[in-house]
């Protein structure tokens, strides 16, 4: 089941002495054991179970799949974000 690591929202930023808005995107995240199919819900998990002496569990077998999913923005001239 994946887990988001970062919500869609945006920011403001002063670039070159200009306020900007900046979007950042839903960040969905993924992590599985590739040999058994058991999902993690953190990165943490993960590698709690890469560190147990109890399980054969290396690096090599886990997978971090990231789907960031963006947002249709009507952009155009007049657009001030």
């Amino acid at each position: 089941m994946p887990f988001v690591e970062q919500e869609e929202h945006f920011e403001d930023h002063v670039i070159d002495g200009k306020p900007v808005k900046v979007y950042k995107p839903r960040v969905e995240v993924t992590i599985k054991h590739l040999r058994t199919g058991r999902e993690y819900m953190s990165d943490a998990e993960a590698q709690e179970d890469v560190d147990s002496p109890v399980t054969d569990t290396t690096q090599e077998d886990i997978s971090r799949s990231v789907h960031v999913k963006i947002q249709s923005l009507p952009l155009g001239t007049k657009t001030n974000l």
